[in-house]
């Protein structure tokens, strides 16, 4: 065999590129390979009724595969689905059920049949849901096509046709005409909250992921509140037995907190009275207290200095010594007050 070097270098590369294709196209569509992937199935549908591809395939419950396809063949819609791991008979059965209350579907299979399905189900064994976004746009637009006028002259030709009917009849028909006649008048504003409605169901049914964690993280906490319900409940009843021991406290020491409450009232007052010339008192005594921390500051005794006693202040001519004076720590304000 010759060596990988010695053989057409051109012919070497177009088929190492065309291996890395096959392993990278591999890599990415494991899932379609009817070997990796599972078996693909297919059925017919008389609406798709918001089925999409990737939505979910459950059998009794549990996914078990997904849709690949939804496309329109003649008057039917046929649905292409992988099932993965589940036997699926010739007489199987389909149906696309209501995912989340907000329009999120999911082919439901129930799977019957003694030998393998080969062909699409049929539509007589496949079932599509009730939409009721898709029900309210039917309804807006049947609330449209409807004349109001007209309603309301036919409300009023049958009103007067049964005037002449008995009592109870006549009072009916009054009310029928009543109604009619209030209808004609809404027609706009009814029509416009038909229009309303739907649009608000759609936009709900596109923020289906947001409301769906909403619901999730609103159960995550009713779960643990009900987890944490005997201590919050042992919270609360502390808490209503603290209460009464104050209160039974305060009650039976009334009269002995009554006269130290006074006292303190009578403290506070005195003490305000007396702020400013508290305040005077503290700053006539911050030098005292600078002098006093500086003389024993040094360690378990007093130590000190006497300014200006060595060398003697001398100022006389050429013979200047120590001459800055020092001036004793006196308070310029007077203490006490003014």
């Amino acid at each position: 065999m010759k060596p990988l070097r010695e053989r057409n270098q051109a012919v070497v590369g177009v088929v190492t590129i065309v291996l890395l294709v096959l392993v990278t196209s591999g890599a990415f569509f494991a899932k379609d390979l009817p070997v990796l992937g599972g078996s693909t199935y297919q059925a017919y549908f008389t609406e798709s009724a918001g089925l999409a591809a990737g939505n979910d395939v459950r059998i009794a419950g549990i996914r078990s595969g997904e849709v690949t396809d939804v496309s329109l063949e003649g008057n039917r819609v046929l649905v292409s689905f992988r099932v993965d791991d589940a036997e699926v008979g010739d007489r199987s059965r389909a149906g696309i059920e209501i995912k989340t209350l907000l329009g999120e579907k999911f082919l439901a299979l129930q799977p019957e049949g003694e030998q393998e399905l080969s062909e699409p189900i049929p539509v007589e064994r496949t079932a599509a849901p009730f939409d009721i976004p898709d029900a309210l746009d039917q309804l807006t637009r049947t609330a449209d096509e409807v004349d109001g006028e007209q309603l309301a002259q036919s409300f009023r030709v049958l009103a007067d046709t049964f005037r002449g009917a008995p009592e109870h009849f006549g009072e009916a028909v009054d009310g029928l005409s009543a109604l009619s006649q209030t209808i004609s008048s809404r027609d706009q504003q009814l029509s416009e909250l038909l229009r309303n409605t739907s649009g608000v169901s759609r936009i709900v049914a596109d923020r289906d992921e947001q409301v769906q964690r909403l619901i999730a993280d609103g159960n995550l906490l009713l779960t643990e509140l009900q987890q944490r319900r005997g201590a919050i409940s042992s919270l609360l009843s502390g808490t209503q037995k603290l209460s009464d021991e104050l209160r039974g406290l305060v009650a039976d020491n009334q009269a002995q907190l009554r006269p130290t409450l006074d006292q303190l009232n009578q403290l506070t007052e005195m003490l305000q009275r007396n702020q400013d010339n508290l305040g005077r008192t503290i700053e006539a005594m911050a030098p005292y207290v600078r002098g006093f921390n500086n003389t024993v500051g040094n360690g378990r005794w007093f130590d000190g200095y006497i300014c200006g006693l060595f060398p003697p202040p001398i100022n006389a001519g050429p013979l200047q010594t120590n001459t800055t004076s020092c001036e004793l720590p006196v308070p310029t304000r007077p203490v006490g007050g003014d």
